[in-house]
């Protein structure tokens, strides 16, 4: 057996340092509550650390999210401590959500107004830049946010400037940036604004609609940005992607022939048509990512490309909650599948992501 060396133990240390960190939360309204407790707890155990390293945002080069994901990746990056995030799910959601629509209404109108919601994350946000609307530039980590874009009909994505080509949205103020990711279709209208961009010229921002409906997980924007926008290996990458929650979506009754819009988007609440897009999009994410890292029916499983780390809970019937819930007991309840995952297997996620 050969000796091992300082020097050698250095070599290794660097290479294990190389490791690009990415962290991916993805879209499900307010059970964004579920990351935001999960990072909550995280940031508990940094706070112990001798190094100034004790927030989210310390630990990672880019941070993707998606809707209620989105909110709270840009939150992070601008160093925003995750209690305060969860707190703004756990303390206002009969604000948020407390006022729906009947179903009558909502054939011609969202479900919910976005008053609340706009003034909640503004002030967050503004709270922590002395009471200045922090934009997209600000952000302390590499952001990247999927939105919708209606006014020109194709997906796009939102980042700070992690690369110098990147001066488009740099501009944008933060918060407009998460209604825009969040603007979840039924649920909200379209968002649309303007600014005024940091050379003084007005900027429309028109008609922009929840990035859930083209990447609820947006895990693989996170590694295709590294790939190309930071020129990243992919044996080098290192990824924790937070999701929240899910209730495998199946049909099991053969004989069913009502099918209509009644079953889709109406019957016991449940709006099931979103709630298919939704899931299919992000297992087959998870698919994808399975495919890279493991090779094909996992033939690699012990010895991985690179690091991953999928933490979403599965659900029970008792355990879901709509994603505009407002009854503050459920919500509670539903928070604290954050706790009990973290309880489990967060000692491992802190030693691999965080230590």
């Amino acid at each position: 057996m050969g000796v091992v060396t300082t020097s050698m133990l250095l070599k290794n240390k660097k290479k294990m340092n190389k490791k690009f960190k990415i962290l991916s939360i993805d879209g499900g309204g307010i059970r964004g509550i579920y990351p935001a407790y999960y990072f909550t707890l995280i940031e508990q155990e940094l706070g112990k650390r001798q190094d100034g390293k004790t927030k989210i945002k310390d630990h990672f080069q880019l941070i993707t999210g998606t809707s209620t994901g989105g909110i709270i990746a840009i939150a992070l990056s601008l160093g925003i401590p995750a209690n305060k995030i969860y707190k703004l799910y756990s303390d206002n959601a009969k604000k948020i959500f407390g006022s729906k629509r009947g179903f009558c209404s909502q054939l011609l109108k969202s479900a919910h107004k976005r008053d609340h919601l706009e003034s909640l994350v503004r002030e967050t946000l503004s709270e922590q830049f002395n009471g200045e609307d922090p934009r997209m530039n600000d952000c302390q980590t590499g952001v990247a946010i999927p939105i919708y874009d209606l006014l020109k009909g194709n997906p796009s994505v939102i980042k700070s400037p992690y690369h110098p080509n990147f001066k488009r949205d740099l501009h944008i103020p933060a918060y407009k940036v998460a209604l825009a990711t969040s603007a979840a279709p039924t649920y909200f209208d379209p968002y649309s604004t303007d600014y005024v961009d940091l050379d003084g010229i007005n900027k429309p921002f028109k008609n922009k609609i929840d990035g859930g409906v083209v990447a609820n997980n947006p895990t693989m924007i996170g590694i295709m940005e590294a790939l190309k926008a930071f020129n990243v290996e992919l044996s080098d990458l290192e990824i924790l992607s937070i999701g929240t929650g899910y209730k495998t979506f199946k049909e099991g009754e053969s004989k069913r022939t009502n099918w209509g819009l009644n079953y889709w988007i109406r019957k016991d609440g449940r709006k099931r048509l979103i709630e298919l897009f939704m899931q299919s999009q992000s297992q087959l994410v998870e698919n994808h990512i399975s495919l890279y890292c493991y090779g094909i029916d996992k033939i690699n499983k012990k010895n991985p490309n690179f690091v991953y780390n999928r933490v979403n809970p599965s659900l029970c019937e008792d355990d879901y909650i709509e994603m505009d819930e407002s009854d503050s007991e459920r919500i509670k309840n539903f928070s604290e599948l954050a706790m009990a995952e973290f309880h489990e297997n967060g000692r491992e996620i802190l030693e691999t992501h965080f230590y």
